[in-house]
This record gives C-alpha cells, structure tokens and sequence, in this order.
C-alpha cells in the first residue's frame, strides 16, 4: 500500500506541495508549513495492526525500521526510498522512571524521557535523520543540493554535521560566537562541517541562514522547516508505545525555538485519529526566565505575542527570543489544555543538581523542565498521582561545565543547595575512615 505525504499551510491556505519541493513557508500568506498524511489511507489498516507492526520493528536490526523514527516511515515520510534513508539508529530512548526524585515529592509516577541518549545527545537527531533523508532523496532524484545548513546553539549543528556526514553532504553551520560549549562546539567540527562563529546571538545566526538559504541553493535545517517535526514526533510515539500503548497524563518538556512543543501534539493528534490512542496528555511548556516569550504570550492568553532580547542563560539552546514555532506552539498548547511556566537562573540549576542526587544527569535545559515541575507541583496545579513525564532534551555530558561551575559554587546569582565538591584528605587510613563517619554522621 503506498502511503503519501505533503506540505500545507498552517494557516489553512488551500494547496499542497510536495515533500521534495524547497520550500519553508506558504508563498501565499507568508505561515510556516507543516507536513500532512493521507489519513484515510492510513485507517485502511487497523490501531491494532499498527500496534503489532510497530511492536515488531521496534529497536530490532531490519532496515530501517529498528529506528524509533523509521520504525513508523508510513507516518513519518513515506517518500524516501530505504536505500536514502540516513538513520544513526535513533529514538527509542530509555523512559527512565524517576521513583525516587518522585518520592520525595510525593509523586507516585514520575518519568523522564532521555531523549539526551541518541547518537549525538540530544533530541535532535530525531528531526534530522527525516530531514537529512529528505535531501539524500532529493539529490538521488537528480536536484542540485550542494549543502545542508543550520543556525544553531550547540545540538542540532551536532545533529546536522552527523547525519550529513553519515551521507557524504556538506553541512554548514552557523553558531554565535563564545556562546556555546565546547562540548558541542567539538561535535560539528570532528563531523567536517564548516562552521561559522558570527558575533551575534542565535536569532542573529538565524536572520542570516534565512537569508543565506533563500538566496541560495542551500537547503535549510532548522525547525522551520517541517520535516523536523516529523522526527521530533515521534518522541510522543515512543512513550505511548513504551507505556503499553497509553499516553502519559502530562508531558512537560523546555521550549526555545517550540518546534518540540508543537511536534509532540501532532504525534499524539495523529495517534488518536488513528484510534491507536484514546486520550491526549496536558502538554507543559517551561522557559528560562530569562527568554520567555512564550510565558509573556502565556499570561495574555494568547490574545498577544511580542518577541523579547533573550538575555544569558545557563540553558544556552532555548536562548532565543523570537521563535519560528510560535504559533504552531500556542496552536498546540491550546488544543492540549497547555500551560507555560517560567524558572530563574538558580531555579533550574538546583533543579537539575536535585534531579542528579537521584541517578539522573539533567542537561541546564532539562533542569528547566523539571523546575517547572518542582513548582507546578508546589502550587498543586498537577494532581500527585498522575503520569507526569519530563523531556530531557540533551545528554549532562554536554554540560560539564556548568555542573563544574555550580558544585565549585561560581555561577552568578545561583546559590549551590547540593554542591558536592572532593574532599582533599593526606594518604592516611585513619583520615579517611574519620572523614567517611562524619559524612555518615551528617547525613543519618
């Protein structure tokens, strides 16, 4: 059965494009563009044979479809050819339950999904795998693509310059200057991208990849482009099918360009009409305060958006102050009874050195998420005995430079709560054992 999928305006223009088309915004009205699916085909098979399927592939060696993307492509982009897809075996990824973190809240049933445990650390290899695939197609078709590129704050320039050099592209990376890390500095440049460190913030880098693949024949990676949210969906696939086809009663994840937001309700939307699910999960949306304009929308209800200047933030990839996503997010959070909810500084980094204490490794930007946890649970807006799951976007390892910063006590305006630095003792048994029993001592 061949399965087919297109572009179409968000905002409701007529007409479609199709998926190997250049194209990132609706010529008409100027809206983002998001990929739709004939779903009369797709309900030509039955929820329970979709299940069965889906369970058949999953995390297993056929190709594609072990991926946790591709292990769905009828849903995901049926148009690649398997021989173009470019898979570094995404998705899947571990839903770490969180029972002791959610003890000490008095959770009974506290997830967090470790998105952060693909190929490059981060979520965004699920986007780009679709993405990258897309363009492989294109060039095997005989279009002229001679580069792939991305604005980006650290993950998705390591995703991209990955999976283009997993097929032989070239991709071109835009980063601002000195406002990175090095651990993901390094990832685009061991991959052989060329990359770009412009003295600007990241909407200065994405103003000018903008330009750059509008002008030019070089096509656009970042989140604009929809077939992102293909992959990124499928995180929502993941959790129902890793709960024994249930979805989740809440989601909460951290939002800075908000594709993310808007790509977990198109996967549970998709799933429900589909009748593989029956309910929807309330979808939590948590910034930085320091680049909020989400939250500021957020408190308007939605009757007025602004840009904002994103100030520094320890979550350096949701530094960002004017969204592309914006509207498909407040479109989604709408639909899934969303709520938005803001941290500071020292708030998401305790929250994430919290989160450590219990076996967890939380990235700035997942300490985000569960800061707007920790205080949406405080003020008793999620019930203590719901399914809650947090999206860890990112792997801690990228980050060890903040952790560093926070246990040594140097990060501005942060005070350490669980600051936990190496005692320095001399080579004597008795110093040791003297120093473990007054640990012990303090602790019990």
């Amino acid at each position: 059965m061949k399965y087919k999928a297109w572009f179409q305006c968000i905002a409701g223009c007529p007409g479609r494009r199709p998926l190997n088309e250049i194209i990132y915004k609706c010529p008409e009205c100027g809206a983002l563009l998001e990929v739709r699916h004939d779903m009369a085909r797709l309900k030509q098979r039955d929820a329970q044979s979709w299940k069965r399927l889906f369970d058949k592939r999953f995390r297993r060696t056929e190709w594609p479809f072990g991926s946790g993307v591709w292990g769905k492509k009828e849903m995901v982009n049926p148009h690649v050819d398997n021989e173009n897809v470019v898979s570094l075996f995404e998705g899947g990824s571990n839903l770490f339950w969180a029972d002791r973190l959610g003890h000490e809240l008095g959770m009974k049933d506290l997830w967090v999904k470790q998105c952060g445990n693909d190929h490059t650390g981060s979520f965004k290899d699920l986007g780009m795998t679709v993405l990258v695939s897309q363009v492989k197609q294109m060039i095997a078709e005989g279009q002229h693509i001679p580069a792939v590129a991305c604005a980006s704050t650290g993950d998705t320039s390591a995703a991209l310059a990955a999976y283009c050099a997993c097929a032989g592209i070239l991709p071109i990376v835009l980063l601002p200057k000195d406002k990175v890390s090095n651990a993901q500095l390094i990832q685009p440049i061991a991959n052989g991208a060329l990359t770009l460190a412009l003295e600007t913030d990241f909407d200065g880098c994405m103003e000018i990849v903008q330009e750059l693949t509008a002008r030019e024949n070089i096509y656009l990676a970042n989140s604009m482009n929809s077939l992102r949210i293909e992959g990124q969906k499928t995180v929502a696939w993941d959790m129902v099918q890793q709960f024994d086809w249930h979805p989740p009663d809440v989601v909460i994840i951290p939002g800075g360009n908000l594709g993310n937001v808007s790509a977990l309700g198109k996967g549970f939307e998709e799933w429900k009409e589909l009748g593989i699910i029956d309910e929807m999960p309330q979808i939590i949306c948590a910034q930085t305060q320091k680049a909020n304009p989400l939250y500021l929308a957020y408190k308007k209800n939605f009757k007025e958006y602004k840009p904002v200047r994103a100030q520094k933030t320890l979550a350096s990839a949701i530094q960002i102050g004017n969204p592309v996503s914006i509207n498909k997010a407040i479109r989604t959070l709408k639909k899934f009874n969303g709520i938005v909810e803001q941290v500071t500084e020292s708030e998401l980094a305790n929250a994430a050195a919290r989160a450590d204490r219990t076996g967890l490794f939380a990235c700035p930007h997942t300490g985000v998420a569960l800061a707007a946890l920790f205080k949406l649970h405080a003020k008793k807006v999620i019930d203590p005995k719901a399914r809650v799951v947090v999206i860890s976007t990112a792997n801690g390892l990228k980050f060890t430079s903040f952790k560093i910063r926070y246990h040594q006590g140097e990060i501005e305006d942060v005070k350490a709560r669980y600051a936990n630095l190496p005692k320095p003792l001399p080579p004597k048994f008795n110093a040791v054992r003297d120093e473990i029993y007054r640990f012990l001592d303090k602790r019990f």
